[in-house]
């Protein structure tokens, strides 16, 4: 079975910043995790290899630094690491992270399943797994919760929902987002550090994915932020001085004047 994972480097975050001139997140300098949730993403797909056989390629978009989640995935079990790493990447919104992200699963050629966080904790959209699946053609499954039963043929699944969860059964090629519930991460051993540390990386252009230069980037991103600003205050404010007394008589008169 192979399962391709496609896993985000995000900014920590408690170290959240955007950048001033192109209103995009800034990642340089910046602290930076795997998402997540593709964290569940690659423990259900080390765990479905360990079940049925495989392999498991984690993929990723993003800077040289990228690098370092790919290291964590192989650390628990995944296989190869493939890096799609190009300036020209840059300021993508997700139409044009899922074209990339399409253009590279073309180039790794064969799978049976893709998996996927439900959401980067950065951007909260939620759209790069579906519009991946609908890029390349296949369906797609999004909050499992669970993993009822695979085989090599068929997977079976709780997709969770607002009022408690639906069962749903889906053949391969297919791709699924997951959240949290699925299951716990594992521990990377200390084999898989060893082995993490001396993995070598696929990296992957945009030329070398044959991605057509309107379609990624900040230039193909039909979404885009114009500015950023803190919401307008509204009402009056006032700060409160003194004694915790004082303050309790001063905020007495204040909404005197609304009895």
């Amino acid at each position: 079975m192979k399962i391709i994972v496609c896993v985000k480097q995000v900014p920590d975050a408690k170290d959240v910043r955007l950048d001033p001139e192109t209103n995009t997140l800034a990642r340089e300098g910046v602290q930076s995790i795997m998402n997540p949730y593709d964290q569940h993403a690659v423990e259900e797909a080390v765990s479905l290899k360990e079940q049925l056989g495989g392999e498991v390629t984690v993929l990723t978009m993003g800077p040289p630094q990228a690098e370092e989640v790919l290291k964590q995935a192989i650390s628990c079990g995944a296989d190869h690491g493939v890096l799609v790493s190009d300036r020209a990447f840059a300021g993508a919104d997700t139409w044009a992270t899922s074209y990339t992200l399409a253009k590279a699963v073309e180039k790794i050629g064969t799978f049976d399943l893709i998996l996927c966080g439900k959401q980067a904790i950065d951007g909260d959209t939620a759209q790069v797994g579906p519009g991946l699946a609908v890029r390349l053609g296949i369906p797609f499954i999004t909050c499992i919760q669970k993993v009822r039963e695979a085989s090599e043929t068929e997977i079976v699944m709780e997709r969770m929902m607002d009022d408690g969860y639906d069962v749903v059964a889906v053949s391969y090629p297919a791709l699924l987002t997951v959240v949290k519930d699925l299951n716990v991460p594992r521990v990377p051993s200390l084999k898989g550090k060893m082995k993490a540390k001396k993995a070598e990386f696929t990296v992957l252009s945009a030329a070398d994915i044959g991605a057509e230069t309107a379609c990624i980037g900040l230039a193909g991103s039909p979404t885009q932020v114009v500015d950023v600003f803190p919401p307008k205050p509204r009402g009056e404010r006032s700060i409160l001085t003194g004694t915790l007394e004082e303050q309790i008589e001063q905020l007495a008169e204040k909404l005197a004047v609304y009895l």
